[in-house]
């Protein structure tokens, strides 16, 4: 063993021993297992193609709502992009960047609504992929195109209302709260709404056997994340970037996706953290091997998901463990211990039991067919 290898396997026992490390380990080990840059950048381009209409729609409805007080419009509408979009929020509501359609705005109103469930849909239909890869379920688990449309337009509804909560909150924010500790509370409200909306879009977007309890942590985890980098963002524009030169047409675009991609990853790596709590895939060896049993439950899992029809049959088997060492329950074996209701933690006797029986049966059956 030589000493790079030698050190990294101290650090790997380390981490193994210490269940904030492990975990933590485990929910970085898991995105990489399920690809989640790749996941990560279709909801990114899903995303940002969603934006403009929504701005669009948004300036158009407070345009024909407030029409009498234009000031009091303007500055609503860039206080919330800015504190959704910090670093070039006051650029894409600037007289520049997106603005009211003031002829015809009903007309305008309807193909903005078009266009609008057109990148809603295509961002639901990516959060349901993403969803489905991070909790590793199976083909015949998945929602069909009916309960994919229909979770589509329940994502929306969602957006729509955080969209105008949001604006409330960042009103509220900029006009009516004055006070070190009143701007405190104000995020803290914030911060609790916005795990409300990720909690709202993990349900909208998972599959129904997983139950909601499962999808708390990372609820709470991305909204307190996200609006961290909301703050931090906002702290940055106010104190460092002050000039106007640094908002060039690709500064803007570029510095646009780069913020859509960190509020995606975020909300990728939440997922992650549920999937990893509930099916308590930690810890994960950095070197193998040799595997822990968290390493062959991922990895049995990732094998699983390639199931496609209801008639087709998948087992995975280890043969590394010690001889006479019995198999952890929480280690699938087949896709039935992973889709849902099946049990996301451990299972008992009872699936163990059944699982037995079933592999009994379908060797009894392999015998028949041979005589």
């Amino acid at each position: 063993m030589n000493p790079v290898e030698r050190t990294i396997r101290r650090v790997d026992a380390t981490q193994q021993r210490h269940t904030p490390t492990a975990f933590v380990f485990g929910v970085v080990k898991k995105y990489g297992d399920d690809n989640g840059g790749v996941l990560v950048s279709n909801l990114a381009y899903s995303a940002f193609v969603s934006l403009f209409p929504l701005l669009l729609i948004l300036l158009t409805v407070l345009g024909l709502i407030a029409s009498a007080d234009k000031s009091f419009r303007e500055s609503t509408v860039k206080s919330a992009v800015a504190n959704q979009i910090p670093l070039i929020g006051q650029t894409l509501t600037g007289s520049s960047g997106v603005q009211q359609l003031h002829r015809a705005s009903v007309i305008g109103l309807i193909v903005g609504l078009l266009f609008l469930l057109w990148g809603v849909t295509g961002l639901a239909q990516a959060g349901l992929f993403t969803m489905a890869q991070v909790w590793n379920l199976p083909g015949p688990a998945r929602p069909g195109y009916v309960q994919r449309l229909g979770r589509a337009m329940l994502f929306l509804c969602l957006l729509g209302g955080g969209v105008i909560v949001t604006t409330g909150l960042a009103s509220l924010n900029t006009y009516a709260v004055k006070g070190f500790w009143a701007v405190i509370l104000i995020e803290v409200a914030t911060a609790a709404f916005n795990a409300g909306m990720y909690l709202g879009a993990f349900r909208a977007l998972t599959a129904k056997g997983v139950p909601t309890s499962n999808l708390l942590p990372g609820a709470i985890t991305g909204g307190v994340l996200w609006t961290v980098l909301q703050v931090l963002g906002t702290w940055l524009v106010h104190h460092f970037l002050h000039s106007d030169s640094l908002y060039g047409v690709f500064a803007t675009v570029l510095g646009l996706l780069a913020w859509i991609y960190l509020a995606v990853e975020v909300t990728v790596y939440a997922a992650e953290t549920n999937v990893v709590l509930a099916r308590r895939l930690w810890p994960r060896s950095i070197v193998q091997p040799p595997l822990t049993e968290a390493d062959r439950a991922s990895m049995a899992l990732q094998a699983l998901q390639n199931q496609r029809r209801p008639e087709q049959r998948i087992e995975v088997t280890f043969h590394d463990r010690e001889p006479g060492a019995a198999e952890p329950a929480q280690t699938p074996r087949t896709p039935d211990d992973v889709a849902p209701p099946a049990d996301l933690g451990v299972p008992g006797p009872r699936g163990e039991a059944d699982s037995a029986a079933s592999r009994q049966a379908d060797s009894a059956a392999s015998g028949d067919r041979a005589q």
